[in-house]
């Protein structure tokens, strides 16, 4: 009895907590992220940033196969001393091409997460001023809610105004 008690309480302080906000608006979150990231041209700037290590992987990557193709093609005719070096070459080349490939995928990795995550600190913040210019006490993301009424309002356009 004393749990029906509580439940009952609890819904009817969510119905209440639900009526105390007057004003909701909707925001379409995912959008506003590809908009102002293409306005932006954050992936732009990531990429010049990391043109220069990306094309040395690359051609590392290139002399590696070459190698890779040589000690195929030409090991069994090549003299044991030779094929042995060629090998060690290739081992030793593989290692550090692994290594640099794997610190340069971290790197760009982390400078992606920076961006995304100044992007996101200026979206919400875009959010909260419109919010608090039309007197709105909850936005939600439009992309989680199940259903909303005609009577929403998205503000979606203008919070894009504002980050622009």
């Amino acid at each position: 009895m004393k749990k029906w008690l509580l439940a009952a309480g609890l819904g009817l302080a969510m119905v209440t907590s639900a009526q105390a906000a007057d004003k909701i608006a909707i925001v379409n979150m995912n959008s506003l992220f590809q908009q102002v990231a293409q306005t932006t041209g954050v992936s732009k700037t990531l990429e010049n940033e990391f043109k220069g290590r990306a094309s040395e992987l690359q051609s590392q990557e290139n002399d590696l196969q070459g190698k890779m193709q040589r000690l195929q093609r030409d090991g069994s005719t090549m003299k044991a001393s030779d094929r042995s070096k060629l090998e060690k070459d290739v081992m030793s080349q593989r290692q550090a091409f692994s290594q640099k490939a794997q610190a340069f995928e971290q790197d760009r990795a982390r400078r992606s997460n920076e961006e995304r995550g100044k992007l996101v600190n200026r979206i919400q913040s875009a959010v909260k001023k419109v919010a608090a210019d039309e007197g709105i006490d909850l936005v939600v993301d439009a992309n989680t809610v199940a259903y909303n009424s005609s009577d929403v309002k998205d503000i979606t356009a203008d919070v894009l105004k504002q980050v622009k």
